[in-house]
């Protein structure tokens, strides 16, 4: 059965001029129309799509992907308001997902942004966002493993902090100390799970902690060395933003990984740089890590 909500890969039952009708299961024919129909598309293909409701409560197939699919959180643009319904927001398909006034913790205005979570109304079976997030956050024990890898998403400002959604389901932590750059409302990260806590929240950090960080990261540096023929330019002066644009890490668990390869003797600390020694290799070659963020 096609769900609401959600991508679906659903089999054409028929063309027409509409467009294509496709097997929504227990929801009968859904129509994908002529224009989201893709090329060389015939009946029996199964394709793959989204499905919502239009104006008049139909249901309907798009291939135009959402920024959001009901039951993650998404920041979205304020296109529109009308005082009383809501506020529409620009989340990637032609047709504006509204956040009904019910839903709203304060009033917006066109270009605002905020983030919401894409929901389904038990009571219209249609898909509405909601601005009250605590609500849709996950309060019970957590399964993270520590150093488990996750996507956050920033969700607000602490003396702390910053609070995030982890896998758009619980509520973390980023301590101020642990970063590099100021984060901003909204900024998806992948960071790793430091810690998990019984109250249902995670300490979280865009680094691996311990020997699980910086063994790796070791490797990545001489890797770079090798590659850059046997100097870096990169030392205690450096800025956290060129450190993490070359390695994506904190300029602090650069600063362990290059002091353990000193003690190893593997490389030397120069005024301006690193080098690797005459005597050593990498183990192995390692992919530089992806940035954390902008």
């Amino acid at each position: 059965m096609a769900l609401i909500g959600q991508h679906n890969s659903l089999r054409v039952v028929r063309a027409a001029p509409p467009g294509f009708y496709l097997d929504g299961g227990a929801h009968g024919e859904i129509l994908l129309p002529g224009a989201y129909v893709p090329p060389g598309a015939m009946p029996g293909h199964a394709l793959d799509v989204f499905v919502a409701r239009d104006s008049e409560d139909r249901l309907v197939a798009t291939t135009e992907t959402p920024y959001a699919v009901v039951g993650e959180f998404a920041f979205l643009r304020v296109v529109s308001v009308n005082p009383r319904v809501g506020v529409f927001l620009d989340w990637g398909l032609e047709k504006d997902l509204l956040l009904p006034m019910r839903e709203q913790v304060e009033p917006r205005t066109p270009g605002d942004w905020l983030v919401v979570r894409v929901a389904l109304d038990p009571k219209s079976d249609r898909i509405v966002a909601s601005a009250r997030l605590k609500r849709w956050l996950d309060r019970t024990m957590p399964a993270y493993a520590e150093g488990q890898r996750v996507k956050l998403l920033v969700i607000s400002e602490t003396p702390l902090g910053y609070n995030v959604i982890v896998e758009h389901a619980h509520t973390g932590l980023l301590y101020r100390t642990d970063l590099a750059d100021p984060l901003t409302v909204g900024q998806p990260l992948e960071g790793y799970v430091r810690a998990p806590r019984f109250d249902g929240r995670l300490d979280v950090a865009l680094d691996r902690a311990g020997f699980h960080r910086i063994a790796p990261l070791t490797e990545q540096i001489l890797v770079a060395l090798h590659a850059a023929g046997g100097r870096l330019p990169y030392h205690d002066d450096s800025s956290p933003l060129s450190i993490r644009t070359a390695f994506g890490v904190s300029k602090k668990a650069f600063k362990q990984a290059i002091g353990s390869l000193y003690r190893e003797r593997r490389i030397r600390i120069e005024e301006h740089g690193i080098c690797v020694t005459v005597s050593t290799k990498p183990a192995k070659a390692v992919q530089p890590a992806t940035p954390s963020s902008p």
